[in-house]
């Protein structure tokens, strides 16, 4: 148990940690693509102005450099690069302007400007420029800015911050999986002095309720058919059964509670301890089913596992309906054991069925006193299963019977 809370202790740090890191990573690349795209937007957006004002002012052989979108410096006029392209309302190539750019052709900036054309998209990327469509009345224009740098920065930007965030995943790992032992610790203790009392408190009460017990019993010899002497009696069965119970479940929570594991046969275990159920439910006229699969072995304590079944099938007797079905089934699946137990019964009463597994819930306080219950069975059954590596679950398909599952 300890090992599975230190495990879940360092799931949750790391999971904690990884949404952080994964915020972070992709904050500062939303961040950094929006202010790109924003930036090659708003150029795009001045080349298409400036253009136009040069398409008006033919006679201007260079405007001043503040009326020029990119002018940025003494060598910005040579360092962006673009090309843009005019269609007629037809689609067809009426011009294609390529004084900013050397590396496209004509073929390849007609090609480009239909395929952008076709996507019928106002703006976005294309390989390696950054386009905007201009509808006009008379037809489009097209402008493809290279950013050619931009992208290779943002794709290097998206490979450095992964990196770092895996590093730093890997190293808050490393190190929650150093000191998560000492973290903890006080748990451990508190856990550890929770097991030593009820062990310790369980082996003080055997005495005396051996004694009391024994006393009983004599009494009972002298004075016959005592109501009070039945009623000590009945109690004080009642009082060894859970002090054996909580023993049982301290064990199961140390770290090893099964030292030795043993291979047995798990079909003749099934089959011993499910004959006297099959007996007694058909004496209280319930209907009883089985099936066992043959020659099926498994990895265990057998005691363990058989008390498992017999927690199980002791359940499905005395809280299933009168008249009612109880059904066992043992099989292998997928290399896994399944071990089932149905009954019918009502489940007005429950409205969480993993509360059923909780130390000490009883759904319904008068009938599990009626039935002698303590509410620890189920809590035993799960604790079985989780030593030896499995799960149990309650299901009720349709609010009028329960299937206990056992995956080992």
């Amino acid at each position: 148990m300890l090992k599975k809370m230190q495990r879940r202790f360092i799931l949750v740090a790391m999971l904690a940690f990884g949404m952080v890191m994964l915020v972070i990573v992709a904050g500062i690349n939303l961040v950094s693509y929006y202010q790109m795209t924003a930036s090659q937007d708003s150029l795009n957006e001045g080349i298409l102005a400036h253009e136009q004002r040069k398409a008006s002012q033919p006679e201007r052989r260079r405007p001043p450099d503040s009326e020029i979108p990119w002018a940025r410096g003494p060598e910005a006029e040579f360092t962006t690069r673009f090309f843009i392209v005019r269609c007629d309302e037809s689609g067809n190539i009426v011009l294609i302007s390529r004084d900013y750019i050397s590396s496209v052709d004509e073929s390849d900036a007609e090609e480009y400007a239909k395929k952008v054309l076709s996507k019928g998209r106002e703006r976005g990327y294309y390989k390696d420029y950054r386009y905007l469509v201009k509808s006009e009345e008379n037809g489009s224009t097209v402008i493809f800015l290279n950013v050619f740098d931009s992208l290779q920065f943002g794709k290097s930007l998206l490979i450095v911050s992964v990196s770092i965030g895996m590093l730093s995943l890997l190293a808050v790992f490393l190190l929650v999986l150093l000191f998560s032992h000492r973290a903890i610790q006080p748990y451990v203790r508190n856990i550890e002095r929770q097991k030593r009392f009820i062990t310790d408190a369980g082996h003080e009460l055997k005495t005396p309720l051996t004694s009391i017990a024994t006393s009983a019993d004599i009494a009972a010899m002298e004075y016959e058919d005592d109501e009070w002497i039945a009623n000590i009696q009945k109690q004080t069965v009642r009082l060894t059964k859970l002090v054996g119970e909580l023993v049982t479940l301290s064990r199961l929570d140390e770290e090893a509670p099964l030292p030795e594991k043993l291979v047995f046969s798990l079909s003749d275990a099934a089959w011993e301890i499910a004959e006297p159920f099959a007996a007694l439910a058909k004496a209280e006229g319930k209907r009883y089913n089985q099936s066992i699969e043959d020659y099926l072995k498994m990895e265990g304590d057998r005691s363990m596992i058989q008390q498992m079944l017999s927690i199980l099938l002791d359940n499905a007797v005395k809280y299933s309906d009168a008249g009612g079905e109880i059904r066992m089934n043992i099989y292998r699946r997928h290399n896994k054991v399944c071990l089932e137990v149905f009954n019918t019964c009502d489940l007005q009463n429950i409205t969480d069925l993993n509360r059923l597994f909780d130390r000490f819930y009883r759904p319904d306080e008068s009938r599990s006193t009626n039935t002698g219950g303590s509410g620890i069975g189920l809590s035993i059954a799960q604790a079985i299963a989780e030593a030896h590596g499995g799960k149990i679950t309650a299901d009720s398909p349709d609010g009028g019977s329960i299937l206990f599952k056992v995956v080992i």
